[in-house]
C-alpha cells in the first residue's frame, strides 16, 4: 500500500483499516484528505483477494473527523463551494457503492462533514463518549456532502430536520436509539468489535455480500429499481459456485467455503 499524509492504510488478516490521520486539526476534512481516502479505497478495492471489509476511523482518540477544514471557507465562493460539494458527495459516495462493507468506527467527535462521511459507510459502531451533530447552521451554512439527504433517510424527516435546524450535539446513546449508528462499545473495545464484525461477514459469500449492498443502496437511487435489481441478482447468486458450494455445506453440516464465483 501507498503511503498517504493525512491517511493511514493498513491491511491485517483481510481487513483494511482506513485513518484520517490530522489529529491536531480532529481529523477535519481537507481537500487533500478526501481526495486520499478516494485513492485509499480504490487501492484497497484493486486487491485481490479483496478484504472481508474496511475500517474507517480517525487517529488521536478524540474525533472520528469534526467536520470540514474550514480555514480556507471565506475564500471560496459561488463555484468554489460548489466544487467542493461536489468532491465530497463523489468520494463518499464511493465508500457508500463499495463492493465490501464499510464500518465507520467512530470514537469521540463526528460532526458535520465527519458525520457525512460516517453515514456514507454501511455501518457505524461508536464508543460510549461519541457525539454527533450537524452544526453548518452556526457556520452560516448547509451541510454540502449529503446530510440533508442521508440523514432523513436513517432517522426521518422530523428528527432529521431537528437535528439539521438545532445544530444540536447528541450522544452516542441517543444516536443509537435515533437509528443514527448500529452499535455503542465501550472505548477500548471499538476496534476489535469493528474487526469481529467484518471477520464474520468475512465468513459469508462474498458475492452475494455485493450483491445485497448494490440492491440496498439502489432502493435510494432514482431511476433505479431496487426491486428489479434484487431478482437480477438473487439470478445471478443461484447461478453462482458460492450458491452451490453452500448448500453442499448446509446439507453436508459444515462450514461453506465459499470462493466468491
Amino acid at each position: 500500500m501507498k503511503s498517504y499524509e493525512n491517511v493511514l492504510v493498513e491491511i491485517e488478516d483481510r481487513i483494511a483499516t482506513v485513518t484520517i490521520n490530522r489529529p491536531k486539526a480532529l481529523n477535519a476534512l481537507n481537500w487533500d484528505t478526501i481526495e486520499e481516502l478516494e485513492s485509499a479505497l480504490e487501492e484497497i478495492l484493486s486487491l485481490d483477494p479483496r478484504p472481508y471489509g474496511i475500517v474507517l476511523t480517525g487517529a488521536g482518540g478524540r474525533a472520528f473527523a469534526a467536520g470540514a477544514d474550514l480555514k480556507n471557507f471565506p475564500d471560496y465562493g459561488l463555484e468554489g463551494g460548489k466544487q467542493l460539494s461536489r468532491q465530497g458527495n463523489r468520494v463518499f459516495g464511493k465508500y457508500e457503492k463499495s463492493p465490501i462493507p464499510v464500518i465507520a468506527a467512530i470514537d469521540g467527535f463526528a460532526l458535520g462533514g465527519g458525520l457525512e462521511l460516517a453515514m456514507a459507510c454501511h455501518m457505524r459502531i461508536a464508543s460510549e463518549k461519541s457525539k454527533f451533530g450537524q452544526p453548518e447552521a452556526k457556520l452560516g451554512l448547509t451541510p454540502g456532502y449529503a446530510a440533508t439527504q442521508r440523514l432523513p433517510r436513517y432517522i426521518g424527516k422530523a428528527q432529521a430536520m431537528y437535528l439539521l435546524l438545532t445544530a444540536e450535539m447528541i450522544s452516542a446513546e441517543k444516536a443509537l436509539n435515533l437509528g443514527l449508528i448500529n452499535e455503542v462499545v465501550e472505548e477500548g473495545n471499538l476496534m476489535e468489535r469493528c474487526r469481529a464484525v467484518l471477520n464474520s461477514i468475512g465468513q459469508l459469500a462474498p458475492m452475494a455480500i455485493t450483491e445485497i449492498i448494490r440492491c440496498v443502496n439502489a432502493y435510494y437511487e432514482a431511476g433505479e429499481d431496487g426491486f428489479e435489481m434484487e431478482v437480477q441478482s438473487f439470478g445471478k447468486c443461484m447461478d453462482s459456485e458460492d450458491l452451490q458450494e453452500g448448500v453442499r455445506a448446509f446439507v453436508e453440516k459444515r462450514k461453506a467455503h465459499f470462493k466468491g464465483k
